[in-house]
């Protein structure tokens, strides 16, 4: 089997997986306890949280850990609405963002606020002069991805930042970074961002762990109650083995970028290429996407039929977002970039990791012209 499946979730580091299994079998002592024990898990958090902020060149106290990146943009949406509602109920996000993010702003539609969701064009990019144009002076909250998860596509985030702060330096930009860091450059000073999000299990540490940046000076209303652990804003005792283990995947994922960025790139423009020749198939990313996601239709086929005809073959990929691939209805994301409804319920997404190969890449474009040409009866009776 040869797993493309890395947008969903990746293999852990060795490293990674050998640290967590020693924190959890020596430093089991409960942080908030004031015995030497405690006082050692603490200490490990403290350095969890300075290496995770040198690697996004933040202050440590920026960092507040987190189970994920779905619970981070809860808390960074959520917690912004509800702390500066003051200011005004009017936020603004994208219809391609992760289902973590149009959910919550959905959640806050029906609390009363107002959303505007941004459209983006056949590339999956937003158009700055519509941006510029959503942003008032009750506006409270942009929430825009560094990089879209089905597709690739990659924001304009300096553009952004610069936009927003011009036209209402008080509205606050959250960024989801799940699928941008590690394999693209990340400059939250320069896109001048308030809150940013990761999840470690996509930048191959373990699941049930990640970050929300917090820029010094803002404030977030707390989604949970009973504790005072990190900074207030996340009741309930820390995930020691996993804190100390993010930590490390974030510093291996950050070294290891530019050497992934270039490696996969080439993989990713030689998958996009031959994809174009094949009958049959139509792709819905682009060369100056990131460069670990290739989404590819075959109308009149269902994806599912393809993903599971790819994987009698040895070939893992998937469809969709790993949290919602598991309905049946087109892609929301395809749909918003123009694509046909037919193209939007056929689409499968390829995702790279720095495992795959030259050869590996080989092997599933044959694959693929294998499966396109088994199915591809089928796909005109449908």
């Amino acid at each position: 089997m040869i797993y493309w499946d890395h947008a969903a979730s990746t293999p852990p580091y060795d490293e990674v997986i050998q640290t967590m299994g020693e924190v959890m079998k020596q430093h089991y002592g409960n942080p908030s306890s004031i015995h030497r024990m405690g006082e050692d898990a603490a200490k490990l958090i403290r350095r969890s949280r300075e290496v995770c902020a040198q690697a996004l060149s933040v202050k440590p106290d920026e960092i507040i850990f987190t189970s994920g990146a779905t619970e981070g943009n809860n808390m960074a949406i959520k917690g912004a609405a509800l702390q500066y509602n003051s200011r005004g109920r009017h936020i603004i996000t994208t219809q391609i963002e992760h289902p973590s993010v149009y959910d919550s702003c959905l959640e806050l539609e029906k609390q009363g606020y107002e959303v505007t969701f941004l459209p983006v064009d056949q590339q999956g990019c937003v158009n700055l002069d519509e941006l510029a144009a959503a942003v008032r002076k009750d506006t409270i909250l942009v929430s825009i991805m560094h990089v879209n998860n089905e597709t690739g596509s990659v924001q304009p985030l300096l553009e952004v930042g610069k936009l927003v702060k011009e036209r209402n330096p008080r509205t606050l930009i959250h960024i989801d970074g799940v699928q941008g860091y590690g394999k693209l450059p990340v400059y939250l000073n320069d896109w001048q961002a308030d809150l940013y999000t990761l999840s470690a299990h996509k930048i191959r540490g373990p699941k049930g762990t990640g970050i929300l940046y917090k820029r010094a000076g803002i404030e977030l209303y707390p989604l949970l109650s009973g504790g005072k652990q990190e900074a207030g804003l996340r009741a309930g005792t820390e995930n020691i083995a996993g804190y100390v283990a993010m930590s490390k995947a974030m510093r291996m994922a950050g070294e290891h970028q530019q050497v992934f960025a270039t490696e996969i790139s080439s993989l990713r423009d030689k998958l996009i290429y031959s994809i174009t020749k094949m009958p049959g198939l139509e792709l819905n990313s682009y060369c100056n996407g990131a460069p670990h996601i290739v989404n590819v239709s075959f109308p009149g086929m269902k994806a599912e039929v393809l993903l599971h005809t790819l994987e009698e073959y040895g070939m893992l990929v998937s469809t969709k977002s790993a949290c919602s691939s598991k309905t049946s209805e087109p892609s929301r994301v395809l749909l918003a970039m123009g694509r046909s409804h037919d193209v939007a319920s056929s689409a499968i997404r390829i995702s790279m990791g720095d495992l795959n190969t030259n050869d590996d890449i080989q092997q599933l474009l044959e694959t693929l012209k294998v499966a396109v040409g088994r199915l591809e009866p089928l796909s005109r009776k449908e």
